[in-house]
């Protein structure tokens, strides 16, 4: 990993954690697979810390102009999907 996840400075050590954890796991979603219901877990805390679809859209895309990982389409396939894990190529 050469790369760096988008973080605010005015976030608590849990808040960032949680930012980290999630996009960890959309990281995951392209590489391996991932738990669905541990990824639509980890996006809840995410949204709980960025309630704005502005700032989530600038995450995103802070995340994959950095990593080159879409985090909408692992996020879009977890909520649409019943599968027990996300896998996205």
């Amino acid at each position: 990993m050469s790369y760096h996840y988008p973080l605010d400075e005015s976030w608590s050590k849990e808040e960032i954690i949680d930012v980290v954890n999630f996009f960890a796991l959309v990281e995951q979603a392209y590489e391996q697979h991932v738990k669905r219901e541990e990824l639509l877990a980890a996006y809840r805390k995410f949204k709980r810390i960025v309630p704005s679809k502005s700032e989530e859209k600038t995450y995103f895309a802070d995340f994959e102009k950095s990593s080159g990982y879409a985090s909408y389409p692992v996020v879009k396939q977890a909520r649409e999907s019943e599968q027990k894990t996300i896998k996205l190529d």
